[in-house]
């Protein structure tokens, strides 16, 4: 059974769930974000935890696979050794992943910064999608809005 699992569950059929599943929680971000099934389930640590669980489960079976996990620190000696390191499926999917969690984070502290402040949704509509499939540049369109609407620009909080 437990062979079943890992036939069906394929970096590509990864790959497709953590496109399919992120979605749900990036609209309740963007259309609800003040609804108490958006504060239980998205602004809390339960996104982190379902990403986290898959992240460890593609690393265990990059483990299984005998990853050569060292060879991941060679991406900072060269642009050359990312671009290869970017050519292997189990990193690639890794590096999704993480994309995926540092982003919702983001946007979860875009809607939960916006609720503190009092800003506008429509506002927020634009750094949210922004963030979703950019993740700096939406942030950074945020905190411009931020300042104009809140009058005061603080570099820390």
């Amino acid at each position: 059974m437990i062979e079943q699992i890992y036939k069906y569950f394929s970096i590509e059929i990864i790959y497709l769930w953590l496109n399919l599943s992120i979605l749900p929680f990036w609209f309740m971000l963007i259309f609800f974000p003040q609804s108490k099934i958006c504060r239980l389930f998205i602004l809390s640590i339960f996104p982190i935890l379902i990403l986290s669980s898959v992240y460890c489960f593609v690393a265990y079976l990059a483990f299984q696979n005998h990853y050569n996990f060292f060879e991941i620190f060679r991406l900072y000696s060269s642009l050359n050794n990312l671009l290869n390191l970017f050519s292997d499926k189990l990193f690639l999917i890794l590096f999704w992943i993480h994309f995926l969690a540092i982003n919702l984070f983001c946007g979860g502290w875009i809607v939960s910064d916006s609720q503190k402040f009092g800003t506008p949704k429509i506002l927020v509509f634009f750094p949210l999608i922004i963030t979703y499939l950019v993740g700096p540049l939406g942030i950074m369109l945020y905190w411009l809005v931020r300042i104009f609407y809140s009058k005061k620009i603080n570099l820390y909080d």
